[in-house]
């Protein structure tokens, strides 16, 4: 069984999934609506080591004409662990549905 995750990030960088998930995930284009995408200043010393950089993308509320773009990945259990590990301290994980019509997560600012 997987889980179907919605990234605008870092999540779809090859060098970030090998680091989290041991290989590069597939990814299918995909967008979500509502919102934006702003920037969120990363303090984690473990998360700035694995995307080499300290300011990650956000998504932001928007109105109901915005759109990001972005890609849908699939990730086993132990994926979507290691993603919300790399993610905890600054994003919460929510439920979201895309423009495609599939349910996935979405991390959001905390």
């Amino acid at each position: 069984m997987s889980d179907v995750v919605f990234s605008f990030g870092t999540l779809q960088l090859a060098d970030v999934q090998r680091a989290l998930f041991g290989r590069t995930v597939e990814t299918v284009p995909d967008a979500l609506a509502g919102y934006v995408v702003g920037e969120l200043r990363i303090t984690d010393p473990e998360v700035i080591a694995t995307s080499g950089k300290d300011l990650h993308p956000a998504l932001l509320p928007g109105t109901d004409k915005d759109l990001v773009q972005g890609v849908a990945l699939e990730l086993a259990p132990d994926e979507l662990a290691a993603a919300d590990h790399y993610e905890r301290v600054s994003y919460r994980r929510v439920p979201v549905s895309l423009i495609s019509g599939r349910s996935a997560w979405a991390y959001l600012p905390k």
